[in-house]
């Protein structure tokens, strides 16, 4: 927490918003009003690069120097600037459950009116809805958003139909197995963070197999991890995990391979492995891999996806889609910060990745700009704009204890399946153990439960 007074904040608070009152989505554009702003997010390496291109365009139209900090590390190093009285101006969140333990604290101030006059315009009413993290108020732009209820393939190694029920989808890993080959590439490993694959599974399932309502509920901490649904769930995803030859390596390579080697054995000769079960970032690492003929994969030829196959009760609905986002939000309220803010929330510069190949935003201009320029990445961003059944990903709901156990109850019921019914046992302690205030009841799928 800031030492700084609670008079002082608000009054700085009050000035920076009354400056802004007319500035609207206009406020971007005002070149050379000079001055810095400060900002710390997790990306290092290529994410970093691929950001600061964003920034740099934000500095060459207004004139606001960004300072950048990259930091794996980032909710430690977050939290001890905010007890130094030193955060960030503004920060990028990975998780909407991070987001909301700031709000809480007061660290975080709201950012209406970024959006401009008519977000709707920008935003789909429900990514503006799923923006407020349950709050009332929007305190967060998604500086990127992934895709997650996909699965992928290469298209050159699979004969067959694209599943659109789990039926078909388990007939084909059937088929496959039955012909000497590995259906699915599992990788766990995401240091610090390993086993959210698995959580992502768990989520699919969990959201298609008993519905949005269930899923919300679930993510809300209402519903009990030993309960009939959840513990369906954790069953049909061992239906693959824990079958012999349904999983490349089995338990231990799925254990010990990292998420962003996991799929590469899809394009091997011959491929060693059939689908992958990962968000829309993962094409960023499929773009670097050379195909048999030593060119780079290509999407829609070297690669592709197909929806998270419905459970056949819901084949004839529209599927709700899980989806997840890197939330850019404000600490110290000024106008530099919130120009920034409202730039990253405005088209122009939500159109710098997705130009790289590397991000999707959510913001359904940027389809008219034709920014997406592969059949994959379009596909993708009609998606995330379009739907109106989206729900975030559980885990990043829920309080960072509850993740956390999750995270580890996937490790270990790959390595023991046996010990399913003691882990949903230890994952409810932990549940009943959180206060009802810490957990977020974020709307799912259009639901307003």
């Amino acid at each position: 927490m800031t030492n700084r007074p609670r008079f002082r904040r608000l009054v700085v608070l009050a000035i920076a918003l009354m400056s802004f009152a007319d500035l609207g989505i206009t406020a971007c554009t005002t070149a050379g009003s000079g001055g810095s702003v400060n900002v710390l997010a997790s990306w290092t390496g290529a994410e970093e690069g691929a950001f600061r291109s964003v920034l740099q365009k934000f500095t060459d139209e207004t004139g606001i120097t960004v300072n950048y900090t990259g930091n794996r590390a980032l909710n430690q190093v977050l939290l001890a600037d905010i007890q130094n009285g030193q955060p960030p101006d503004v920060a990028v969140l990975p998780s909407v459950g991070e987001l909301a333990r700031y709000i809480r604290s007061g660290d975080v101030q709201p950012v209406d009116g970024i959006f401009g006059a008519h977000p709707t315009d920008s935003y789909s009413a429900q990514w503006l809805q799923l923006l407020q993290a349950g709050m009332g108020k929007l305190y967060a732009v998604p500086v990127k958003a992934d895709l997650k209820s996909i699965v992928w393939y290469n298209p050159a190694a699979f004969p067959y139909e694209r599943p659109t029920t789990w039926g078909q989808l388990t007939a084909i890993g059937d088929d496959l197995r039955a012909n000497g080959k590995t259906p699915w590439c599992v990788g766990m490993g995401a240091t610090p963070a390993s086993g959210f694959p698995g959580t992502d599974w768990i989520e699919d399932i969990l959201l298609h197999q008993s519905g949005p309502a269930v899923y919300q509920q679930w993510a809300a901490g209402d519903l009990a991890w030993t309960s009939p649904e959840v513990r369906q769930a954790w069953t049909t995803w061992g239906e693959i995990v824990a079958q012999p030859g349904f999983v490349r390596g089995g338990p231990t390579a799925a254990l010990l391979t990292e998420f962003s080697d996991a799929g590469k054995p899809m394009f091997a000769n011959p491929p060693s492995c059939s689908l992958e079960h990962q968000a829309s970032f993962i094409m960023g690492g499929y773009r670097n891999v050379a195909g048999p003929d030593g060119n780079l994969l290509q999407p829609g030829t070297g690669f592709d996806f197909f929806p998270f196959p419905a459970f056949d009760a819901n084949a004839a609905g529209v599927e709700p889609t899980e989806v997840s986002a890197d939330l850019a939000a404000m600490f110290q309220p000024s106008e530099n910060a919130r120009m920034l803010m409202t730039y990253l929330a405005s088209e122009k510069g939500q159109a710098v990745w997705p130009l790289r190949g590397t991000a999707f935003s959510a913001n359904k201009k940027l389809l008219e700009q034709n920014v997406y320029t592969d059949p994959v990445s379009l596909k993708i961003a009609e998606t995330l704009t379009s739907m109106d059944t989206l729900c975030f990903d559980a885990s990043d709901l829920m309080p960072a204890k509850m993740s956390d156990a999750f995270f580890r109850a996937v490790l270990e019921y790959i390595a023991d399946p046996g010990r399913l019914d003691g882990l949903l046992d230890s994952l409810e302690k932990v549940r009943t153990g959180i206060q009802h205030d810490d957990w977020l009841n974020v709307p799912c799928g259009g639901s307003t439960r």
